[in-house]
C-alpha cells in the first residue's frame, strides 16, 4: 500500500519547522549577573537583562566585547584574546604581567599587579572602545609608571597603598567614560636587581646594628641613673642615721653628765673634774687605734694630765659611776639603771 503526501502537508511541515527554528533562535536566556547588548540591522537597540528574551532572527543579533586575559603557566603570562556575547558584570580581576619602571633615584624595579574593575554599563563598554580589557590593561601600566616614576625605591616600599590609591584615582576618568567601575589596584610584587637587593640587605644590617647599639647605650644611662639615685639616698640614709646617732649618743652622754653633777654638787670644781674624767675616757678608747700604726705613741701633754686627774678622781671620790650609784640609792632607784647610764 502506498502512501502519498499531498502538497498542502508538505507546506504546512515547512512551516512548523521554520516555526520551531525561529523560536529556537529567537528565545535567549540571559544569566544572574549577565546582560547582552543587542542590535537590530547593525545599531543598538536593547540591552537584555537576566531571565528569558525574545529577539527577532535574522533581524536583531548581540554584540560581541572583545576581552583580554592572561593565562598563568609557570612564571610566564600568555595572553588569551575572545569575543563574548554575554557581558558578566560582577567584579572581575585583571593579573597582568610585571612591568619595568624607574623610580626617582634610578633604580629599575619591576612590578607586578592586579586591577579589579567591574563592568556599570555595557553599552559603552562595547561601543565607546575597541578593546576594553585591554584598553584598562595599557591604562593601568601607563598610570603605574607614572605614579611610582614620582618616588624614591624606599618610599615605594613604605606606602604600597599610598600607589594603589594614587593609580585608581588617575585611572577613574578614563575608564568611567568606558563604562568601567574600578574598585581597587594592588601593587602585588616588587622586584629589584640583585646588586640593588644586597645593597638594601647591608643598609637594613646597619640600621638595625645602629639601633642595638642605641638601645644598648640608652639601657646603660638608665641603669647608671638608677646607681646613682640609689647612691645618692642611699647616702642621705646613711647622714640622717649619723645624725639621729650623733644626737642620741650627745643626749646620752648630756643626761650621764647631768647625773654625775648631780650626784657630787654642781660647783664649778666638780664640774671641772666630771669634764676631765670625761676627756681621759675619750683619750683612752682613741689610744688603742693610735697604736695600730708604728711602735711608738705620742700622748699629748694634756691627755698625761687628764689621765692624772682621773687616777686622782678614783682616789678621792672613787669613779664617776660610784657617785652616781651612791646618790640614787639614797633616793631609791635601783642601782642597775645608774650602771647603764653610766657606760652610756
Amino acid at each position: 500500500m502506498e502512501s502519498y503526501l499531498s502538497p498542502g502537508l508538505i507546506i504546512s511541515l515547512v512551516v512548523v519547522v521554520i516555526g520551531i527554528f525561529i523560536i529556537a533562535k529567537g528565545l535567549v536566556i540571559v544569566r544572574q549577573s549577565e546582560v547582552m547588548v543587542i542590535e537590530r540591522l547593525g545599531s543598538f537597540n536593547r540591552i537584555l537583562e537576566s531571565g528569558v528574551n525574545i529577539i527577532i532572527p535574522f533581524i536583531e543579533r548581540p554584540r560581541p566585547i572583545s576581552m583580554l586575559r592572561y593565562v598563568r603557566m609557570g612564571e610566564d603570562y600568555h595572553p588569551v584574546m575572545s569575543d563574548e556575547i554575554r557581558i558578566d558584570r560582577r567584579e572581575t580581576v585583571m593579573d597582568f604581567p610585571g612591568q619595568p619602571v624607574v623610580t626617582t633615584d634610578n633604580v629599575t624595579v619591576n612590578i607586578n599587579g592586579a586591577l579589579y574593575y567591574q563592568i556599570i554599563d555595557p553599552r559603552r563598554a562595547v561601543y565607546e572602545v575597541a578593546n576594553m580589557s585591554q584598553a584598562v590593561e595599557v591604562l593601568a601600566k601607563t598610570t603605574l609608571r607614572s605614579v611610582v616614576g614620582k618616588m624614591e625605591l624606599d618610599k615605594l616600599f613604605e606606602s604600597r597603598s599610598e600607589v594603589n590609591n594614587a593609580i585608581q584615582a588617575e585611572m577613574e576618568e578614563a575608564a568611567s567614560k568606558w563604562g568601567v567601575k574600578l574598585t581597587r589596584v594592588e601593587v602585588q610584587d616588587i622586584s629589584m636587581p640583585e646588586e640593588v637587593e644586597e645593597a638594601m640587605r647591608l643598609q637594613m644590617a646597619a640600621e638595625r646594628k645602629r639601633r642595638a647599639t642605641v638601645t644598648e647605650a640608652e639601657g646603660e644611662k638608665s641603669a647608671a641613673i638608677a646607681k646613682a639615685q640609689g647612691q645618692r639616698e642611699s647616702a642621705i640614709l646613711n647622714a640622717q642615721g649619723d645624725k639621729e646617732s650623733a644626737i642620741l649618743r650627745a643626749q646620752g652622754e648630756q643626761e650621764s653628765i647631768r647625773l654625775v653633777l648631780s650626784a657630787m654638787g654642781d660647783s664649778e670644781d666638780n664640774k671641772q673634774t666630771v669634764i676631765g674624767y670625761l676627756l681621759g675616757q675619750s683619750y683612752i678608747k682613741v689610744l688603742p687605734n693610735m697604736a695600730k700604726d708604728g711602735e711608738r705613741v705620742f700622748v699629748p701633754y694634756e691627755s698625761s694630765a687628764l689621765l692624772g686627774s682621773m687616777g686622782m678622781f678614783r682616789e678621792l671620790a672613787g669613779s664617776p659611776e660610784d657617785t652616781v650609784r651612791q646618790h640614787l640609792q639614797r633616793d631609791g632607784l635601783r642601782g642597775g639603771l645608774v650602771g647603764s647610764a653610766g657606760n652610756s
